[in-house]
């Protein structure tokens, strides 16, 4: 079985993971944890997290899907080419998986994946358009958005975010640990 990425950078939101990688690991389904380098990269609430490979090791066929958190700041994790050519490369692969949360869909604005698609992104009106990498026509106001493989969400929305995600994998969980 193919494994998730779960793609990690400094200052990445730690519990817009946690339904996401809970759900996964219900299922089953393998994750690999994956940064820039080996050394600890510390989340927003100064927890760290070792990566399980570099970004430079992936063997992109052992992946049918990405996660995405967002982060403090990610206009410095836009500006770096690794990490948007990653998410490039790894998507490039027939019925490949996307979930992006939070500032994260700013990454797959910048590696056109967006293109034509509808998405949400916790970025206020004024920053979608200052960064110029977003066609505001395909922003839909909603929590949660999937357009084929691609879910998109702010952040508040992790939990359905999560479960999108766990549906679009087809891993078999129970829904109703997550709430309702």
């Amino acid at each position: 079985m193919k494994k998730t990425a779960v793609l990690l950078y400094p200052q990445f939101s730690e519990y817009e993971l946690t339904t996401a990688i809970s759900i996964l690991m219900q299922g089953g389904k393998s994750i690999s944890v994956i940064s820039l380098t080996k050394e600890g990269v510390k989340g927003e609430a100064n927890l760290t997290c070792l990566a399980d490979e570099t970004i430079d090791q992936v063997n992109y066929q052992d992946f049918d899907s990405l996660l995405l958190t967002g982060c403090m700041d990610i206009t410095s994790v836009v500006e770096n080419e690794k990490y948007i050519n990653f998410i490039q490369k790894i998507a490039d692969q027939e019925n490949f998986v996307i979930a992006s949360i939070s500032s994260s869909p700013m990454l797959l604005a910048k590696a056109g994946l967006l293109k034509g698609k509808k998405y949400t992104v916790g970025l206020l009106e004024e920053h979608r358009e200052q960064c110029g990498l977003f066609n505001d026509a395909n922003y839909v106001e909603d929590l949660v958005v999937q357009d084929g493989n691609i879910i998109t969400a702010r952040g508040s929305g992790f939990i359905k975010w999560g479960v999108l995600f766990g549906e679009a994998v087809k891993v078999d969980f129970e829904e109703s640990w997550y709430g309702k």
